[in-house]
């Protein structure tokens, strides 16, 4: 396991910010990190990274405890929090190459030109940090994270001011890193999780509430719904009648019928409509999306 976190608690005062949390990411997996503001996702990629201590359980990363071996796991982590601390008044190549004399790497200068084409700094390389607009100082942000090589990758709101151009290179980007690297990641952006992360773990409260792959979240319903749509009126009456239909609702164009019974809705709907002589235009299984999902499991 390149992260492992077994019972963690984390008390601020006498709140709890994180309570009983366990999880494991595996070596070249990307794990999308979710909950609401204030759930306790910030609080547990700090103590994941050794900036703040655990009030309780154990974590480690590569197999190395993050509190007994505290600066041999800060090397192997890259660390881009939700606050990206820079030093304004630097040049992005100066910032990046003191960044990496920081972590005592060879051949800096030919590592940080590296970092710049990584990230797509090319044009603005030469320009003071505090000049940037805050989507490259984002960048920035990420080539400091990863100019060292880390084992594991910890975003927190990587894409935050990004443009749709810049989402779309910089998760780009975080997937190649996560053929190799072991990525760990928070957004408030579903269709990042769905374009990028392998599984999603949602926190709410302090406490882990989902751990599954989105797709799997999204059909581990006990509800199905169906949307019908058919070439003449047809009654809510009429429809109420089917088999196993529990709930219908008139939606823009059609119908939309539920049941919470283990049965394949749209061969009942079907059989009914060609038994009554109704054609049927479109029948399909309704997927709930990502963000519902979140909505239900945090609301």
């Amino acid at each position: 396991m390149s992260i492992e976190v077994k019972n963690l608690f984390k008390y601020h005062g006498e709140q709890a910010a994180v309570k009983d949390v366990t999880f494991t990411v595996n070596s070249g997996e990307i794990v999308g990190f979710l909950g609401p503001n204030g759930a306790g996702k910030s609080t547990t990629m700090k103590v994941i990274t050794g900036f703040i201590p655990a009030s309780a359980g154990d974590v480690s990363v590569c197999g190395m405890s993050v509190d007994v071996d505290s600066l041999n796991t800060r090397q192997i982590i890259g660390y881009l929090p939700e606050h990206n601390p820079l030093y304004l008044d630097m040049y992005v190549k100066e910032y990046l190459e003191f960044v990496a004399k920081i972590y005592k790497m060879d051949k800096v200068k030919d590592r940080v030109s590296d970092m710049v084409k990584k990230v797509g700094l090319e044009v603005e390389q030469k320009k003071l940090i505090g000049a940037l607009s805050k989507g490259y100082r984002q960048r920035v942000g990420l080539a400091a994270a990863i100019i060292h090589d880390p084992q594991v990758l910890i975003l927190d709101e990587p894409t935050s001011g990004l443009d749709p151009n810049q989402l779309v290179e910089i998760r780009e980007l975080i997937k190649t890193i996560g053929k190799e690297k072991t990525v760990m990641l928070s957004t408030h952006i579903m269709q990042e999780v769905e374009a990028i992360c392998n599984r999603v773990v949602i926190i709410n409260k302090g406490v882990i509430v989902a751990d599954n792959s989105a797709y799997d979240l999204q059909h581990d319903s006990k509800v199905q719904t169906v949307y019908v749509e058919f070439d003449s009126e047809v009654s809510q009456q009429e429809l109420n009648k089917i088999n196993h239909v529990k709930k219908v609702e008139r939606v823009k164009g059609g119908w939309l019928l539920e049941t919470s019974e283990a049965v394949d809705l749209r061969k009942i709907i079907a059989q009914h409509a060609n038994k009554n002589g109704w054609l049927t235009l479109t029948l399909k299984t309704e997927e709930k999306s990502l963000e519902e999902v979140f909505k239900e499991l945090t609301k």
